[in-house]
Protein backbone atom coordinates (compact mmCIF):
# COMPACT_ATOMS: atom_id res chain seq x y z
CA UNK A 1 0.00 0.00 0.00
CA UNK A 2 1.23 3.56 -1.10
CA UNK A 3 -0.46 6.92 -0.04
CA UNK A 4 -0.75 8.89 -3.13
CA UNK A 5 -3.00 11.88 -4.54
CA UNK A 6 -3.39 9.61 -7.54
CA UNK A 7 -4.65 5.95 -6.71
CA UNK A 8 -4.81 5.12 -9.95
CA UNK A 9 -1.67 5.46 -11.22
CA UNK A 10 -0.41 4.04 -8.00
CA UNK A 11 -2.37 0.78 -8.55
CA UNK A 12 -1.30 1.08 -12.44
CA UNK A 13 2.23 0.99 -11.34
CA UNK A 14 2.52 -1.80 -8.33
CA UNK A 15 0.07 -4.22 -10.95
CA UNK A 16 2.94 -3.83 -13.76
CA UNK A 17 5.26 -4.97 -11.24
CA UNK A 18 3.54 -7.49 -10.04
CA UNK A 19 2.55 -8.81 -12.99
CA UNK A 20 6.31 -9.76 -13.74
CA UNK A 21 6.42 -12.07 -10.91
CA UNK A 22 6.00 -15.70 -11.57
CA UNK A 23 3.43 -16.23 -9.00
CA UNK A 24 2.42 -12.41 -8.07
CA UNK A 25 -0.83 -13.71 -6.18
CA UNK A 26 0.45 -16.73 -4.31
CA UNK A 27 0.29 -15.62 -0.87
CA UNK A 28 -3.09 -15.44 -0.98
CA UNK A 29 -2.97 -19.03 -2.18
CA UNK A 30 -1.06 -20.17 0.92
CA UNK A 31 -3.86 -21.73 2.85
CA UNK A 32 -6.00 -23.76 0.16
CA UNK A 33 -2.65 -24.80 -1.65
CA UNK A 34 -1.39 -26.47 1.65
CA UNK A 35 -4.63 -28.50 2.87
CA UNK A 36 -4.64 -29.23 -0.96
CA UNK A 37 -1.39 -30.97 -0.59
CA UNK A 38 -2.93 -32.84 2.41
CA UNK A 39 -1.71 -30.69 5.41
CA UNK A 40 -4.16 -30.06 8.24
CA UNK A 41 -4.24 -27.39 10.87
CA UNK A 42 -3.26 -24.36 8.32
CA UNK A 43 -3.33 -21.00 9.64
CA UNK A 44 -2.19 -17.57 7.82
CA UNK A 45 -1.21 -14.59 9.49
CA UNK A 46 -0.27 -11.08 8.19
CA UNK A 47 3.18 -8.86 9.56
CA UNK A 48 2.58 -5.62 7.80
CA UNK A 49 5.63 -3.04 7.96
CA UNK A 50 5.11 0.84 7.69
CA UNK A 51 7.65 2.87 6.36
CA UNK A 52 7.25 7.09 6.82
CA UNK A 53 11.27 7.24 6.80
CA UNK A 54 12.62 9.18 3.50
CA UNK A 55 15.02 6.44 2.94
CA UNK A 56 12.57 4.08 2.38
CA UNK A 57 12.02 5.99 -1.08
CA UNK A 58 14.24 3.34 -2.60
CA UNK A 59 11.02 0.67 -2.55
CA UNK A 60 9.38 3.17 -4.56
CA UNK A 61 11.63 3.68 -7.64
CA UNK A 62 11.61 -0.79 -8.09
CA UNK A 63 8.40 -0.71 -9.94
CA UNK A 64 8.26 2.23 -11.75
CA UNK A 65 11.07 1.27 -14.63
CA UNK A 66 8.54 -1.99 -14.82
CA UNK A 67 5.74 -0.24 -15.47
CA UNK A 68 7.16 2.09 -17.78
CA UNK A 69 9.05 -0.72 -20.00
CA UNK A 70 5.78 -2.65 -20.07
CA UNK A 71 4.20 0.65 -20.99
CA UNK A 72 1.45 0.73 -18.69
CA UNK A 73 2.88 4.09 -17.39
CA UNK A 74 4.89 6.82 -19.74
CA UNK A 75 8.10 8.09 -17.77
CA UNK A 76 6.83 11.47 -17.35
CA UNK A 77 3.42 9.55 -15.29
CA UNK A 78 6.66 7.84 -13.30
CA UNK A 79 8.47 11.14 -12.88
CA UNK A 80 5.49 12.67 -11.54
CA UNK A 81 4.91 9.79 -9.30
CA UNK A 82 8.10 10.08 -8.08
CA UNK A 83 8.18 13.67 -7.45
CA UNK A 84 4.78 13.51 -5.66
CA UNK A 85 6.45 10.80 -3.50
CA UNK A 86 9.50 12.66 -3.07
CA UNK A 87 7.45 15.60 -1.51
CA UNK A 88 5.85 13.52 0.73
CA UNK A 89 8.95 12.55 1.84
CA UNK A 90 10.13 15.98 2.97
CA UNK A 91 7.13 16.87 4.14
CA UNK A 92 7.04 13.77 6.38
CA UNK A 93 4.11 12.60 4.47
CA UNK A 94 5.43 9.18 3.35
CA UNK A 95 3.51 5.97 3.77
CA UNK A 96 4.43 2.63 2.70
CA UNK A 97 2.67 -0.66 4.19
CA UNK A 98 4.19 -4.07 2.97
CA UNK A 99 2.37 -6.65 4.26
CA UNK A 100 4.01 -10.41 4.52
CA UNK A 101 1.95 -13.26 4.82
CA UNK A 102 2.97 -16.41 6.64
CA UNK A 103 1.24 -19.60 6.93
CA UNK A 104 2.23 -22.70 9.41
CA UNK A 105 1.08 -26.14 9.52
CA UNK A 106 0.88 -28.63 12.44
CA UNK A 107 3.16 -31.37 12.27
CA UNK A 108 1.85 -34.69 12.39
CA UNK A 109 1.22 -36.67 15.56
Amino acid sequence: MIDSADPALTRTIVRARADLLGAPRAARQYRHLLLDGGSDDVTVEVHTTVFTDPAMLSLLTRPTDPACTSGAVSRDQSGQWLAEQRRRAEADRLLIAVPVFVAAVSAPA
